[in-house]
């Protein structure tokens, strides 16, 4: 199955998300001002933005760590160090898929369906037709025994080789150099910086940079009303791409014929979820293949979509409240998609109790 079959497939949840959003009554048609952050972000009581104070105080207190809460672009909620950086683990890979918009805007790749073997893979033939659509959502077969497209599997050696293309066959430059250059992330004016760990590239970051992060895709690229990255990308692709009946891959060794070693995990890891709820290395609030009649957060709105790290390093965003929440190491608990009771589901829901605007 190609991606474009895949991408085709998810058009009528689309259709059906578009459906749902305007029978929920979400108040999508109402668009909130908002601001941008300059050096610093500038903070306002919660009161102030129609939120209660106190039920965001409960949720610093029941994720732990450390982390913010972000409405119509002002700091409302912060807890724990907000400049101290760490590994934000699998919470970095959108970042991987921000910078492969930004070299398609660039005219480095063409699409999101170029073929990666066009940068110089020695790529086995059956994975000859990948392209970096596949990496993005895992489904790109590498190192597992499916071709392209043919099953889903979180696999970290897929996102080593992604990183690998970008920074190395098309950026060509540090990783440093090409993620904080002005006309990309160095355009969100982020405090702390990223930082790329030498061995294999993993980034750190603070946990309000964190937040810049995920406001720049509430936004859609734009940043003090500059479109810093074309609105089409993430009308395009901030969706679920994978489609729900996908299969899983099959039991198998992980085969990493190219050598390039694994970005953190395994090549089938971490969790079996993903089809009908995955895409571009983020998480999306839809009912998906192992939780076909339940939604993945179900107490959440719609459009709420998350990047998930492991070790408690997430960042909740929904659209609809002009909202962001950004944690890292917190009490998120294991992926259960489908599960009113999943710790990740539960901060949701008191997030969204706790805006009254």
């Amino acid at each position: 199955m190609t991606s474009r079959q895949l991408t085709a497939r998810s058009r009528l949840s689309r259709r059906e998300v578009a459906l749902l959003l305007l029978g929920a009554g979400l108040g999508l048609g109402k668009q909130r001002k908002s601001v941008f952050p300059g050096k610093h972000w500038e903070s306002r009581e919660p009161k102030a933005l129609g939120l209660d104070g106190a039920q965001l105080d409960v949720l610093a207190q029941m994720l732990g760590g450390r982390g913010c809460v972000v409405k119509d672009g002002y700091m409302v909620k912060t807890w724990g160090d907000q400049s101290e950086q760490g590994d934000l683990l699998s919470s970095a890979k959108p970042v991987l898929s921000t910078l492969l918009f930004f070299a398609i805007k660039e005219r480095r790749v063409k699409s999101v369906h170029t073929r990666i073997r066009d940068y110089g893979w020695n790529l086995i033939p059956k994975d000859q037709t990948m392209e970096f659509w596949h990496l993005a959502n895992m489904v790109s077969g590498y190192a597992r025994p499916e071709p392209p497209g043919a099953a889903w599997s979180y696999n970290d050696y897929a996102i080593m080789l992604y990183q690998k293309t970008l920074f190395d066959k098309v950026f060509r430059k540090d990783p440093t150099a090409v993620a904080m250059h002005t006309n990309r992330f160095g355009a969100l004016e982020l405090e702390d910086g990223l930082v790329f760990r030498a061995s294999d590239r993993r980034i750190s970051s603070s946990v309000r940079d964190f937040a810049r992060l995920a406001w720049f895709w509430l936004c859609q690229g734009n940043w003090h009303g500059e479109q810093v990255l074309q609105r089409s990308f993430f009308e395009k692709y901030q969706r679920p791409q994978v489609a729900p009946n996908l299969p899983h891959t099959v039991k198998a060794e992980t085969n990493d014929y190219l050598g390039i070693g694994t970005y953190g995990g395994g090549s089938d890891h971490f969790t079996d979820y993903g089809p009908g709820i995955y895409g571009f290395n983020w998480w999306f609030n839809a009912t998906g293949a192992l939780h076909p009649k339940s939604r993945t957060w179900p107490d959440a709105p719609i459009d709420t979509f998350m990047s998930i790290g492991a070790g408690g390093n997430c960042s909740v965003i929904i659209p609809s409240r002009n909202i962001v929440l950004a944690s890292l190491r917190g009490n998120w608990g294991t992926v259960e998609a489908g599960n009113p009771a999943w710790p990740a589901n539960q901060h949701i829901r008191r997030l969204v109790a706790a805006d009254k605007s």
